[in-house]
């Protein structure tokens, strides 16, 4: 119970809480710890989000796809994590991608109806949480004011970039060269020809319909 304990404080909502709340909270709330199997799909895309969910321990694939189906991006986190906070409340409240179990994988998730009637009443749960969101909405809104680059390998990077939850981690992008070439307004000879530069620079490794990005930190 200690380790588990420990474990959830390390949760960003939960940082700052004195030992006393976080003790009451966990004497009213209902938690829900589950054990997931490698490949066990932890989250599906477009599920309504009536809950907080956690990973605490091992590594998830978050999986997203564009709204066209034209590409797919597959990137690998680990636990601690909160998932998915921004989808709890506003206009649209369904999960935006999957989360897959990497490797064997520890949830617990706080439904919706205790996250309102319950943990907004402690005033460090209602700055952790409004910070995580804000942070995350200004991050976003940053990526939209960044100074356009006028080559071809700083737009590739700059899309793959922009396509992803964390800069740093493991990252793969399953698309068509073709497809890529028409998201980046570029002919798929230079496409291919750039793609290749930053494979011989070890940045990337490229495969049949899909390209790996061993450590996207490397792009930055």
């Amino acid at each position: 119970m200690e380790t588990m304990f420990d474990t959830l404080l390390q949760l960003p909502l939960f940082q700052g809480l004195c030992h006393e709340d976080f003790t009451s909270i966990l004497d009213k709330v209902k938690l829900h710890f589950i054990k997931h199997k490698a490949g066990e799909t932890i989250i599906e895309s477009g599920t309504l989000c009536t809950q907080l969910c956690f990973l605490l321990k091992g590594e998830v694939s978050i999986v997203t796809n564009s709204k066209e189906n034209i590409y797919t991006v597959i990137e690998q986190i680990e636990g601690p994590y909160l998932v998915e906070p921004q989808s709890l409340f506003g206009m649209n409240t369904h999960y935006t991608s999957s989360y897959v179990a990497h490797t064997e994988a520890h949830t617990v998730s706080i439904s919706k109806a205790f996250v309102l009637s319950d943990l907004f009443k402690y005033e460090i749960f209602r700055l952790n949480y409004m910070n995580i969101v804000s942070n995350r909405a200004q991050n976003l809104y940053s990526r939209l004011w960044n100074e356009p680059t006028p080559d071809l390998k700083g737009k590739i990077i700059r899309f793959f970039l922009s396509h992803c939850e964390k800069p740093q981690g493991e990252k793969t992008f399953k698309v068509k060269m073709d497809d890529l070439a028409r998201c980046l307004d570029d002919t798929r000879l230079n496409i291919s020809k750039t793609l290749n530069e930053l494979q011989d620079s070890g940045l990337i490794e490229l495969h049949r319909k899909e390209i790996l990005i061993p450590d996207a930190q490397k792009l930055l």
